[in-house]
């Protein structure tokens, strides 16, 4: 019975993660003066994505469904948020880097599945740099979130420098994905 709820809860803050999308969308779009509520509950989000992993392993616990859910989960979480921003401030200065940073987690997601099916997943795994990486994300993701949509406030500019930073470690982690998997993608291709 412990060991199911220890496998229980970091499944249900995943799916919890999923489930704060359409609060944090709904806070962002609908009120104007409550955009901060849309940043708490995102960075509740990022919270669960920690804390989910934290309990999985301190109790040494996994499970199939949360191996499957978690990173649907971190996905769908990040890429709503990114592709709300890109639709309300509707500049290129933040498409341009939510682009970059959706086509490389789509990128890496389908590279860790094909390097599964081979059995060489473990060359992929998280770097250091990629969780730095998701760091600066999501504090800048945080910060736009919180504030209207005007290019010209002062915490709107540094959520822009930090989703810059966020970009240059995505295309860095990227590349140390690909270099990692190069000779298998190589062989794959050839056949």
């Amino acid at each position: 019975m412990a060991r199911q709820l220890r496998n229980f809860v970091p499944n249900v803050l995943s799916v919890l993660r999923i489930a704060l999308i359409p609060l944090f969308v709904l806070f962002y779009i609908a009120t104007r003066d409550l955009h901060w509520v849309a940043g708490v509950l995102f960075a509740l989000a990022c919270l669960t994505d920690w804390l989910d992993g934290f309990l999985a392993r301190k109790f040494e616990v996994t499970t199939k469904f949360g191996a499957f859910i978690d990173p649907v989960a971190d996905k769908l979480v990040v890429v709503s948020a990114l592709v709300l921003l890109v639709g309300c401030y509707g500049s290129l200065w933040l498409t341009l880097p939510a682009l970059v940073i959706i086509g490389r987690e789509l990128l890496i997601a389908a590279l860790r599945e094909w390097m599964a099916e081979i059995q060489a997943r473990s060359r992929v795994s998280v770097t250091t740099i990629a969780k730095v990486k998701t760091s600066v994300q999501m504090i800048a993701v945080v910060i736009l979130l919180a504030n209207p949509a005007q290019l010209n406030r002062p915490w709107t500019i540094i959520g822009l420098v930090l989703i810059y930073i966020a970009t240059a470690l995505t295309l860095w982690s990227m590349f140390i994905h690909l270099r990692a998997s190069w000779e298998s993608l190589r062989a794959g291709f050839l056949e």
